[in-house]
């Protein structure tokens, strides 16, 4: 079987290689992987001493992050490696200021695993969430490193609880010990025979919890929100602006709006602008403008959701009409916003959990958005509510990184 995933592997790689050619995402994603020896050939030395963390992208890194930052501090004599997976993590994160070295995951291929690790000669490896690259793993245990999931979430319909899962199955025999969200999680590591399983929750809660304790001050969006009632849409995509475009032209709410789309490349923001019938500034074009005068904000630019999600009356927080679903809600939630979302959810626990509670609203169509819309803008009591049900319910499940830290 392995021989087989090897191969499959490599002519994988040949074919990323030709799609390359032909998008730009995936142009990142090859040729950032062209350098990543080299990069770490000068970065570590071979008596260094080194920790490894990867994460599949963005998200998982946010999620890892609180664990990251307080293994630096246990350990500072260490130097720490960061590996991504996708462009769409490595691309915004590979300046960051935690880590010694920040490189693309070279392909898992056997010869790329253990050059990779003859590199780094990591002393401890952590992966976040998930991605269980076989041939990695069974080097890492080769060389009895100890290896750790942190966050991790298992579910029914995962490779290694199906009978054909017995090759990923093995893989999971490398991990040192699993951190997982959740109790179904532990059951079915438990049924599969890995007693090293800690219920430790989602370190996510210890990211967003941090970020109160930061300076979250935007004066150009304080001058726009100007002591309005304001919807902030984070990470929309087209179907989620669809709907909400129809419902910012239409509404005759006294309310304003923020747009931070997912894409920003420069024609799909004009695009959403003109059509948008309300008086509308770009973050590109906001110089010398009165912003108070405008009624929708778009964000043209990456990196400061989470401060502009502290102006939030209202969240809608977008992807919830694709797959896999949709983006972080915690963000908002911290700053006790109550939080809109589309129908595709069912793969994120804490959006589950927040429906439920009632903290976060599910809306399938056109009809759904506007009666929540306006039941959250014209009750403010209704609104404060749900508010506060989101950040009593980030601050309860805050914690995961101590238990982590403890166990290590």
């Amino acid at each position: 079987m392995l021989f087989l995933y090897n191969f499959i592997i490599t002519i994988a790689d040949l074919f990323l290689k030709i799609v390359a050619l032909f998008s730009p995402k995936m142009k990142l994603f090859v040729s950032g992987r062209k350098t990543v020896f080299d990069t770490l050939s000068q970065k570590i030395d071979t008596k260094d001493k080194t920790i490894w963390f990867h994460a599949a992208s963005l998200g998982e890194y946010e999620q890892g992050l609180p664990v990251i930052e307080k293994i630096k501090e246990k350990y500072p004599a260490h130097k720490i490696v960061l590996t991504f997976f996708s462009p769409s993590g490595y691309e915004v994160r590979k300046n960051n200021a935690v880590a010694d070295a920040t490189v693309y995951l070279p392909i898992d291929t056997k010869k790329n695993a253990q050059k990779f690790l003859k590199l780094v000669h990591p002393e401890m490896t952590f992966f976040i969430k998930y991605e269980y690259w076989p041939n990695y793993l069974n080097e890492l245990k080769k060389s009895n490193t100890p290896t750790y999931l942190i966050s991790g979430i298992f579910r029914e319909n995962q490779m290694f609880f199906k009978w054909y899962g017995q090759f990923y199955r093995n893989a999971l025999n490398s991990f040192t010990f699993f951190f997982v969200q959740n109790e179904k999680s532990k059951k079915l590591l438990l049924e599969l025979n890995h007693t090293n399983v800690a219920v430790s929750g989602d370190t996510r809660f210890d990211r967003v919890v941090s970020i109160l304790e930061k300076d979250n001050t935007l004066d150009f969006i304080a001058e726009f929100k100007n002591n309005t009632t304001t919807i902030v849409i984070g990470s929309s995509w087209p179907k989620d602006e669809d709907l909400l475009v129809k419902y910012i032209n239409s509404t005759t709410q006294k309310v304003k709006f923020i747009i931070a789309p997912h894409n920003i490349k420069s024609e799909q923001i004009q695009q959403l602008k003109n059509n948008i019938t309300r008086k509308t500034v770009l973050f590109s074009e906001k110089e010398n403008k009165h912003l108070a005068d405008f009624d929708v904000f778009i964000i043209d630019t990456i990196g400061i959701l989470t401060k502009i999600y502290s102006y939030a009356d209202i969240a809608y927080v977008g992807g919830g009409f694709g797959n896999p679903g949709i983006h972080n809600i915690l963000e908002p939630a911290t700053f006790g916003v109550p939080i809109v979302i589309g129908p595709n959810y069912s793969h994120f626990a804490e959006a589950i959990d927040l429906v439920n509670l009632e903290g976060c609203v599910s809306i399938s169509n056109s009809n759904e958005l506007t009666e929540t819309f306006d039941c959250l803008l014209t009750n403010e009591i209704y609104r404060k509510k749900k508010g506060d049900i989101c950040e009593s319910f980030v601050k309860n499940n805050k914690g995961a990184t101590s238990i982590i830290l403890g166990e290590i």
